[in-house]
């Protein structure tokens, strides 16, 4: 479709009438029977022509670039093209765009890569080439069919001619014990193994916390988990997927023949002289082993409860339960909330000379100097309950242990602190009320739970609105509602999210805690020893002040940390 920008050069151009009676074998009384039609019922010509198969689309194509002074290609040959053109594009750009790059051709200019698009008015199209080749970029016009046959011919002839090297090449020598450097790729390495190593490397420049790779009949997606939400980062043929699976597998020294089976592993590499401990898992689908790895990044940084968003008094609160010398902290949220991080934080300011602090976790997320961290293993039996058991030999002060899972652990964990160990844990509950009430349901005595338990906490992670390019504004009713407000305290602003370059245009940069802290005194104690529901302990906790989460983003909220959209993706569960 010709745009606006391109009338003028129309005006002093040959008529599209004109060109089709000279270049094609239109008739000089079809036209005229057209160019009736059109008078009285409006539309392009060229539709008209088209719909009457008085012509072939590509023949109008071809008039209107000879009307607009741009090179016409009837014919592509893909196997032609070198493949080495199209691996700056990925596929989906190509196929989205509809073009695909042809050649280099040397101009007056210096050399330009000539590249076929089925619309040259595409917005963007020549900018976005630029970028991705580095290259002048000439652009020449074809039909959509030929455009699509060619992409299908040429990015199959490629991705053969990748795993065709990764057969000799993706069993290289590797140090496994060490880190292993991704940068030190050359030019000369296999494709896959400069694939994987520039999606690793994408993901710490991107800060994200996932890689997915996910196999689907005709094409694999890779997403990233970006502030706890999954981008599409680029999709090719499904032809890769098992050697950029087995690539993956042997940096993890997992079994590259085992398909049937998941399979969990470790790999360490280094980036830019950063050490980055990714945790690697497999699992078989229908169309192919699915990969996710946890990407953590070493930096040795010192957890703060005020640096995840702890803060006011429920901060104050809870740094006053963890120096207690015995009874459960509980942490509590859905899988991916930072319960582990909160503790980490936790044991951070424990951490002394004096105590003797042991942990079971399952990974070790964070590695910290003087705490002896032990990692559960299920396949040799080493289960959270027979690590405590272990534990309770060793002559711990602080005991933390990464999940309750199981009547068993609960149990040996509320002994622990009842014999006098503080005991650090998390568990799987909506909010802070509901930890009592779910170990009561594994099968602990209500007394045991009540006379054990010192505070839990529920917590959620929300994204930070982009402080580069975040906008004010007024809320709107429905907004005012849900966060339980009837107007904005003065001092207040509420920002919504926009995207800039800074926050990669999602409008969101970073992510801190919101939280609910629950004190168990002698009230709460009383109504857990009754096994009353979780809906009448809230309503206990909160007239002696505990804030909920839905409270807490709200405050973050009215302070600009956050947005309303963002509150209420978070706390969906809350409303």
């Amino acid at each position: 479709m010709v745009h606006e920008s391109e009338m003028n050069s129309l005006k002093h151009s040959p008529r599209l009438g004109e060109i089709l009676l000279s270049h094609t074998t239109l008739t000089q009384e079809q036209l005229d029977e057209a160019l009736l039609i059109q008078n009285e019922k409006g539309g392009l010509l060229g539709e008209i022509l088209i719909s009457k198969n008085m012509i072939l689309p590509h023949e109008i194509m071809r008039a209107l670039c000879i009307q607009l002074g741009i090179e016409f290609v009837d014919d592509i040959k893909g196997d032609e093209i070198d493949p080495e053109l199209i691996a700056q594009i990925p596929i989906n750009y190509s196929k989205s765009k509809e073009m695909i790059p042809l050649e280099i051709r040397k101009t007056d200019l210096g050399e330009v890569l000539v590249v076929a698009t089925a619309d040259p008015f595409v917005e963007n199209i020549r900018d976005d080439l630029q970028v991705l080749t580095g290259k002048n970029i000439h652009i020449v016009v074809s039909t959509p069919m030929r455009i699509q046959e060619a992409i299908n011919r040429v990015y199959e002839k490629s991705t053969a001619n990748m795993v065709g090297a990764l057969e000799t090449e993706f069993e290289e020598d590797l140090d496994l014990e060490g880190p292993i450097d991704i940068l030190e790729a050359t030019e000369d390495d296999a494709p896959v193994i400069r694939f994987v190593n520039s999606l690793l490397f994408r993901a710490v420049k991107e800060k994200a916390s996932d890689i997915h790779i996910e196999p689907f009949e005709k094409e694999f997606v890779v997403r990233f988990r970006i502030d706890g939400v999954l981008y599409d980062i680029i999709r090719q043929p499904k032809q890769a997927h098992a050697a950029i699976a087995s690539r993956i597998k042997v940096m993890g020294q997992l079994d590259i023949a085992e398909k049937r089976m998941p399979q969990d592993g470790r790999i360490k590499i280094k980036i830019a002289g950063k050490d980055i401990d990714i945790r690697l898992s497999t699992v078989p689908t229908t169309h192919g082993e699915r990969v996710v790895m946890r990407v953590l990044e070493q930096t040795g940084t010192v957890l703060e409860l005020e640096h995840l968003g702890f803060e006011g008094p429920s901060k104050a609160e809870l740094e006053k339960l963890i120096f207690r010398k015995y009874g459960i902290i509980l942490v509590t949220g859905p899988t991916g909330s930072g319960k582990s991080t909160t503790l980490s934080a936790c044991l951070v300011k424990l951490n002394s000379p004096e105590r003797n602090i042991m942990t079971a976790e399952d990974p070790v997320e964070y590695q910290i100097p003087g705490i002896n961290q032990v990692q559960v293993n299920a396949k040799i039996d080493l289960t959270f309950a027979r690590a405590l058991r272990a534990f309770l030999r060793q002559n711990p002060d602080i005991i933390m242990v990464g999940e309750i899972r199981d009547k068993e652990t609960a149990e040996i964990a509320i002994n622990a602190s009842l014999t006098g160990h503080l005991v650090l844990s998390t568990l799987h509950t909506n909010d802070a009320p509901s930890a009592a009430t779910r170990l009561i349901d594994m099968g602990v005595e209500p007394f045991l739970v009540a006379s054990s338990i010192l505070g839990i906490v529920a917590q959620r992670l929300i994204r930070k609105v982009c402080e580069k390019c975040r906008e004010p504004y007024e809320p709107s009713d429905f907004e005012m509602r849900e966060m339980g407000l009837t107007s904005i305290p003065e001092g207040s602003t509420l920002f919504r999210a926009k995207g800039c370059a800074s926050c990669g245009n999602g409008g969101y940069s970073g992510r801190t805690v919101i939280h609910e802290l629950l004190v168990v005194d002698d009230e709460i104690r009383s109504l857990i020893t009754q096994n009353v529901d979780a809906g009448t302990i809230k309503r206990a906790a909160q007239k002696k002040g505990m804030k909920t989460l839905r409270e807490d983003g709200v405050n973050k909220v009215l302070k600009g940390m956050t947005t309303v959209e963002e509150l209420m993706r978070a706390t969906h569960a809350e409303v």
